[in-house]
This record gives structure tokens, sequence and C-alpha cells, in this order.
């Protein structure tokens, strides 16, 4: 939820030479790195916008040839994320293991439900933000705030227990002075497929996962979290327009578990620098899903999951949803 500066101007000096670690979780002597294929952890389920991007990199990735080997995604849902962080946090200096980072990294360990917390990784780059949209059922009666507000009492779906979208619907919840009953997924695709079912009212989730469903006219855009109307939903107000003090954008970035080397951090540094820097990258995600650009190095991403962290848990007192 934290406002993310744009990439810094000076660039990551590239790596002349692949870097070389200490691979002693393994063979306790030094060795080229990488020499076997990557996986890459997505800790909810296919289809989601921790999905998506995963993927996206992955497929820039190896579809540039960054990499000696391959990047392979796997998902790991359950636990509204506490599954697949848990199952990366265990694989402890081990840099054959990297993971997205995702809403459910901060708050479902500041509701208990994880034993693992951002304190247990390390970051190694962000390189997007993501907003969020607000949509109903293209045959919706719903077309304004206004609408949902008369509504009185609504049903919503979001990826985990407590997510970006769970945060926004009690905002909404508040501002409007209504009802709303939040129902929890595994995944963004799962919140995706229950609103297309009818069994949500609506939905907030990000371009990455809406889109599609909006151009396809499955569903209609109502509102979106951003500062400044999008491109591609022009006719869509923003909360800020409509007299409400809410912007909200999801950083997004990747971790590897704690105690790979300085040396394993700075060559994810400059591949996805390269990600960053590439066409494909903004042709492939950016552009395709309105997506803002944000390459951050280690250190100041990972300065952004203490201030991250510290405004969940500071809303989430305020609503209520933890002590």
């Amino acid at each position: 939820m934290v406002k993310t500066p744009r990439r810094p101007g000076t660039a990551i000096a590239a790596l002349a030479t692949a870097a070389v670690f200490s691979a002693g979780f393994a063979t306790g002597a030094a060795a080229e790195y990488p020499t076997r294929d990557i996986t890459m952890i997505v800790p909810f389920a296919a289809g989601g916008g921790s999905d998506v991007v995963a993927r996206n990199i992955a497929n820039v990735i190896n579809g540039l040839g960054l990499l000696p080997v391959t990047v392979i995604v796997e998902n790991r849902p359950g636990g509204s994320g506490a599954i697949g962080y848990s199952y990366l946090a265990q694989q402890e200096g081990n840099p054959y293991y990297v993971g997205t980072v995702s809403a459910g990294f901060y708050t479902t360990p500041l509701t208990g439900g994880s034993p693992v917390t951002y304190r247990d990784f390390t970051p190694l780059a962000a390189i997007a933000t993501d907003p969020f949209v607000l949509a109903v059922a293209a045959e919706s009666d719903i077309h304004t705030l206004e609408d949902l507000q008369a509504q009185g009492s609504l049903v919503t779906g979001t990826s985990g227990a407590v997510s970006d979208p769970t945060m926004l619907a009690h905002i909404l919840e508040d501002i409007l002075d209504i009802s709303i009953q939040v129902v929890p997924y595994d995944s963004g695709g799962e919140v995706l497929s229950a609103q297309l079912g009818g069994h949500t009212d609506f939905i907030f989730l990000n371009p990455s996962e809406i889109l599609p469903q909006v151009e396809a006219g499955e569903l209609r855009a109502v509102v979106v979290t951003t500062e400044e109307r999008m491109s591609r939903l022009p006719e869509v107000p923003t909360m800020l327009e409509l007299g409400h003090d809410v912007t909200v954008q999801q950083l997004r970035g990747l971790l590897a578990p704690q105690g790979v080397s300085d040396e394993v951090v700075a060559f994810w540094e400059d591949i996805l620098e390269q990600v960053a820097d590439s066409d494909m990258w903004r042709e492939q995600y950016l552009d395709r899903f309105l997506t803002e650009p944000a390459f951050l190095p280690s250190e100041p991403f990972g300065e952004s999951w203490i201030a991250t962290s510290d405004q969940y848990e500071a809303l989430m007192r305020d609503l209520g949803i933890i002590d």
C-alpha cells in the first residue's frame, strides 16, 4: 500500500560475469550461479495477480535468454499465502528459490495466520506497481458508488483473509456507511470466478486480473484506486475525484529466503533491471495490464516492506481486524 518512488536515476552496474556464491546448503563449495533451474514460488493459486506477474517475469527472463537456466513458476496456495511463504522460508540460504511479494506477505502474519514474516526473507527488487479496479457484473444495476450505497448490504470476495481488497472493502464500508460481507478465496482467479458465477456483488482486483473480463463485456468497472483515470478505462472515475482520499497500489517484486549471499542479491537486481528495461516486459505486462514501472533495488525494496507492514498494522487496528 506504500507509494513507491520512481526508478532511481543511477542504474545498477551490470555484472561482468556470473555471480559466485557459497553453496554450503548443498555441497559446501563455491559454484558458478546459476547452474540449475530456478523455482519461482507463487503463494496463491493460478490466475491471480501474483501468478500473472510471476509468469510474465519468468517469460521475459526465459524469452530474452537472461539466464543459462530456466525459471519455473510453481503455485503453492493456501492459508492466505502462509503455505507458500512458509515453504519458501524453509529454503534458507538456497538461491535456487525465489518468490513473489503480495499483500498476504504482510497481512497474514499480522493476523497470526503465518509462522513467518517479512523478516524471514531477503528482498531482491521491485519491478512494478499494481492499482485496483472495483467491478460488478455487466448486467448489474450498480453503475456508481451511490448505487453501491443504495444496496445497504453487499458481498465481496478477496484473495486471502486479509489483503488490499479486504482493506478496500472495509474502507468502502466506512465511507458509504453500509454492510459488506468479505468472503476469502485462495487467489484472484477464484475471486473472479465467484463474481462471474454471481456469488458476489462486486470485487476489487488488479487490472491484470480484471481488464480482460471488462473488455469482453462480462464485467463493468465502477471506480479505480489510481491518482488519475486509466487510459484503457477513460470513463471510469477515481476514488479521489469522487471526493474520497483513497489511492492504493500494490508493489510487485521478488524475494529470496534468508541467508542468500550479497552476490546473489546483486545478480537478481541486475536480472530484474534488465527485465524492467526490456521492450518485451513493457509490451507483455506493463502496457497490457496498465501497470506502472517502479524498479527498486534490494535495499529500498526492503525498506518499503517495513513501511508497508506498519501501514497495514495501523489500518487493521483501526478497522478492528486485529487488537
